[in-house]
């Protein structure tokens, strides 16, 4: 494994460190999946439809026929 060294202004890093903070991981960890996207070369959105994907696959007992009634939906009764 490679380390690097990257050199960002004050203000960028700061907003770089809430990021982080508010997706509960690391500065380091962020550069290190945008890297692993871009080496990729799978972009977000591809990415995400990839995952979709999956995720139907994984979807096999549901059903669009089986509605249930408006009144079982929304209990109306008062």
């Amino acid at each position: 494994m490679k380390n690097i060294t990257v050199s960002l202004d004050d203000e960028t890093y700061r907003r770089a460190r809430v990021v982080a903070a508010q997706r509960d991981t690391s500065v380091s960890a962020l550069v290190k999946g945008f890297l692993l996207e871009l080496a990729s070369g799978e972009t977000e959105f591809e990415r995400l439809r990839r995952e979709e994907q999956e995720l139907r696959k994984r979807i096999t007992n549901f059903s669009g026929a089986d509605r249930l009634p408006r009144d079982d939906l929304y209990d109306r009764r008062r």
